[in-house]
């Protein structure tokens, strides 16, 4: 009890923040919309999605548009900075913190096979670089596969400096990747990126930042949302991963690997089964049923939900537990072992070398 109250104290010393942020509407958090895409610079470019913030509701519509000729997805109008700013907050950090490091903290298995992607072409490096490491899950659990690694990380939020303190990383930066790729030029064996690409405002940037902190020899290695797979198609919007509006880029794979290319890297393994994490069908349905409820009391809310829409809530998500089961037993069970088949994986991996 003392929680939930804490809980609703927190809410409501935010809610005039919000609702200062709000007054003015909420077209003012992006920036002009493009008439190329960002990727290829072709101006044919066609509606992909329509949707509204599905994990925390804040006010807002967001667009997808995909570029006919290379295929690449984007957020277009664009998050600007203060759209950045106001529709991550709370979510990772804040009023979100405790779930999220919950999330992040039990996917250790996850973690470790992330690691092992990368003993058939560097069984022992001495140094890794993750970039978006937030709390630096990752890198703990891949010290049990890599004992000998020095693992670093690289993140814009304070989870970096939590990360450090908590001994998951040696050495924590905080800050834009492209900003401090500079000072730390050649110094990795191995850089990391975990779904961290499609939230960033210029991948390009990024990749060329990440081609400054390997050293030639060393490997790159990205795993990001995949646009082609099927379930983006048959979910629509209930698709987990477009995850709007903090996913701002979608890189089919064959652009991704040419792109490495052009930078000097040679891809030597690509992934799709292995970076699948079979959730699409629960993810879907909860969302569903999140978005069908009454709203649950949030501080860009203007008031809190009484006893009547709280109890509402309650019946209806109890309602679908059935349908939650069912998609969790069909995701692990009945299409995990087929998803890179059916073409159905969420997510692929590449393991490119600096030559």
């Amino acid at each position: 009890m003392s929680d939930a109250r804490d809980k609703t104290a927190r809410i409501a010393a935010l809610r005039p923040a919000y609702r200062a942020d709000l007054a003015a509407g909420t077209d003012r958090f992006f920036a002009p919309r493009r008439t190329t895409c960002p990727w290829c610079a072709s101006g044919r470019l066609t509606s992909r999605l329509r949707t509204t913030d599905l994990l925390q509701h804040k006010p807002g519509r967001f667009a997808l548009d995909r570029c006919a000729d290379c295929g690449h997805v984007f957020q277009n109008p664009r998050l600007n900075d203060d759209g950045l700013e106001f529709y991550y907050r709370d979510f990772y950090d804040g009023l979100g913190e405790q779930r999220m490091s919950g999330t992040f903290g039990g996917r250790g298995a996850m973690y470790r096979g992330r690691a092992e992607a990368m003993l058939p072409h560097d069984p022992a490096p001495k140094t890794w670089l993750d970039v978006g490491t937030g709390h630096g899950h990752f890198c703990a659990s891949a010290r049990t596969v890599l004992p000998g690694t020095s693992f670093d990380g690289l993140d814009f939020t304070d989870g970096v400096e939590l990360a450090a303190r908590e001994g998951r990383v040696a050495n924590a930066y905080r800050g834009a990747f492209p900003d401090l790729a500079p000072e730390l030029a050649a110094r990795y064996d191995v850089v990391s990126m975990f779904h961290y690409l499609e939230h960033s405002t210029d991948p390009d940037r990024e990749l060329r930042a990440a081609r400054q902190a390997v050293r030639p020899g060393g490997h790159l290695l990205i795993e990001v949302p995949d646009p082609e797979s099927r379930y983006a198609r048959l979910l629509g919007r209930w698709w987990l991963p477009w995850l709007q509006p903090q996913h701002l880029h979608f890189m089919p794979v064959g652009n991704l690997r040419r792109r490495l290319t052009e930078l000097g890297f040679t891809v030597v393994a690509e992934q799709h089964a292995e970076a699948h994490d079979p959730v699409d069908l629960l993810a879907a349905v909860w969302l569903a049923l999140d978005h069908t409820a009454p709203r649950e009391d949030a501080p860009w809310l203007a008031e809190p939900p009484g006893a009547r829409r709280r109890a509402a809530r309650t019946a209806l998500l109890l309602a679908g537990v059935p349908a939650l089961l069912a998609a969790t037993l069909l995701d692990r069970l009945a299409l995990r072992p087929l998803s890179h088949r059916l073409h159905v994986s969420n997510a692929y991996r590449l393991v490119a070398r600096r030559t």
